[in-house]
C-alpha cells in the first residue's frame, strides 16, 4: 500500500470571503499563503493548508499550472473542522474564545482523556479545538 503522510488541505464554502479570511487570521493567526477573488490559502501550523472558497465560485473547473485543471467541487450546509491544540493551551483557548465574543457551544470531555471546544464561525460552521486524547492516533 503507498503511504499517506497526512491530510495537506481542507476547505470551507462561504458567503462572505474576505470576512472569513479575516475571522481565520484574526482569531487563529493562520498566515495568508495566497488570495484571489474565488479562494483564499491560509497556512496552519503542522504543514497543513486550510482553502476558503467563495461558495459557487468552483462548481466549474478552473485552469491550473502546467496546462491541467482544478476540477470542480462544492460544499453546502455547516461543515465541521477540528484544530489540535496542546493540553495546556485549553484554558487559554477558552478565554481567547469568549474575549472575541465567540460562545462555546458544547464542551466535551472524552474517554480517552481529550477535551473538546465547540463553537461557530460567521459562516456557521462548527469548529472545534481538542487536546490529544480524543483518537487514539493523536
Amino acid at each position: 500500500m503507498p503511504r499517506v503522510s497526512g491530510i495537506l488541505e481542507t476547505s470551507l464554502y462561504v458567503d462572505d470571503l474576505w470576512g472569513a479570511i479575516a475571522f481565520y487570521r484574526d482569531l487563529f493567526g493562520f498566515e495568508l499563503f495566497f488570495q484571489e477573488s474565488r479562494m483564499t490559502a491560509l497556512g496552519v501550523p503542522g504543514g497543513q493548508v486550510l482553502l476558503l472558497f467563495q461558495r459557487g465560485a468552483t462548481l466549474e473547473p478552473a485552469p491550473g499550472p502546467g496546462g491541467g485543471f482544478i476540477p470542480p467541487h462544492h460544499g453546502e450546509g455547516n461543515l465541521h473542522l477540528c484544530f489540535a491544540i496542546p493540553f495546556r493551551e485549553l484554558a487559554a483557548w477558552e478565554a481567547h474564545l469568549l474575549a472575541r465574543g465567540l460562545p462555546i457551544e458544547s464542551r466535551l470531555v472524552w474517554a480517552g482523556g481529550g477535551t473538546s471546544l465547540y463553537f461557530r464561525d460567521p459562516e456557521g460552521n462548527s469548529l472545534e479545538v481538542a487536546t490529544p486524547g480524543l483518537w487514539p492516533n493523536r
